[in-house]
């Protein structure tokens, strides 16, 4: 049986292009979509993480496993819940709650989530792309900077243990 559960992902660095001074307000001119999001862990472990987020006015549980040898896949099951449930269950997360603002934007057909950090981790801008296999190729922004796929310390697990990289 086929898992369906399986998330691919890609993470990346972003540059500020040229000509810009902020970071925001450029995805503010570019991005489809924009959430504001906060999540904590109640268990973040090289094996297994367990994430409360509230997204816009939707709260989320997660469930992922371990990530695969190359950093690009693992176990990920999400579920919608009551706003008033997440709010109660962030209160039991790890000590750095996350704070970012989440802007999608439609690239050469695909869905980059890119992560403006705020609080803890201002400073701190990340791009995320899932994909539907490991080998698919994908145009990259000329804003994608380094790649940090399975870079620990660019998981927000990890983030929200630790303040600086």
């Amino acid at each position: 049986m086929e898992n369906k559960n399986i998330e691919i992902e890609r993470k990346f660095l972003v540059n500020l292009p040229v000509n810009e001074n902020s970071i925001s307000n450029f995805f503010e001119k570019i991005a489809d979509r924009k959430f504001i999001i906060k999540q904590g862990y109640i268990l973040a472990s090289q094996e297994k993480t367990v994430r409360i987020r509230t997204k816009g006015e939707k709260g989320y549980i997660t469930i992922k496993g371990k990530v695969n040898e190359n950093g690009f896949s693992r176990f990920e099951w999400e579920k919608e819940i009551a706003l008033d449930d997440d709010e109660q269950l962030l209160g039991l997360c790890d000590k750095y709650i996350i704070d970012k603002t989440r802007y999608e934007v439609i690239f050469s057909g695909k869905i980059f989530e890119v992560d403006v950090f705020h609080g803890f981790h201002e400073g701190l801008v990340i791009a995320e792309l899932e994909l539907e296999s490991e080998d698919e190729i994908f145009e990259k922004p000329d804003w994608v900077g380094k790649e940090v796929t399975g870079d620990e310390r660019y998981y927000n697990a990890w983030l929200s243990k630790n303040i600086s990289l």
